[in-house]
């Protein structure tokens, strides 16, 4: 790909997919459909750990989902930029996946889930445009946020005419 090429790719990246990313940063949201309150009947699961699919945006890492994912006392502030920035965005779309995925209906489950997914790729992307050097790596991340972006739209899409 040429210079160009590349010039304009990661600028058209950049205008058109930066809401999704602008949300996650502002603070990421399963679209309504997808929360399990109003999917199971009005059942809360946060009583049961998965209420919590924000993270914690203060900066520190969620002490409850750091343990879950054998990461408990590991000290995150002392490691490089790039591992706190996609720990922390991690924080925010891995509760998000999973209260998703807690919807009994299946079809909508799956989009709930990967709506969240799909924001965990596009914020890892983000970071290694950030952080990363390499070509080929930089060039891959510009597809994932280019081909994610769009499914995600068309996902909510999905669940706004679809789901109950």
């Amino acid at each position: 790909m040429t210079i160009a090429k590349t010039i304009l790719a990661a600028a058209f990246a950049a205008t058109a997919f930066s809401a999704p990313v602008m949300a996650q940063d502002a603070e990421f949201q399963l679209p309504e459909q997808c929360t399990t309150t109003a999917a199971s009947g009005g059942m809360d699961h946060s009583a049961m750990g998965h209420g919590g699919m924000h993270g914690n945006q203060g900066g520190g890492m969620n002490a409850g989902m750091m343990e879950m994912m054998g990461m408990g006392g590991m000290d995150i502030e002392s490691m490089p930029e790039h591992v706190q920035e996609n720990m922390r965005r991690m924080m925010i779309s891995m509760p998000a996946m999973q209260e998703g995925m807690m919807i009994e209906d299946a079809d909508v489950a799956f989009a709930c889930g990967m709506i969240a997914h799909h924001q965990g790729a596009i914020d890892m992307a983000e970071v290694l445009l950030e952080h990363g050097e390499d070509p080929q790596m930089r060039e891959l991340a510009e597809e994932i946020i280019a081909a994610q972006g769009p499914e995600i739209e068309r996902m909510t899409t999905w669940l706004a005419e679809n789901a109950n």
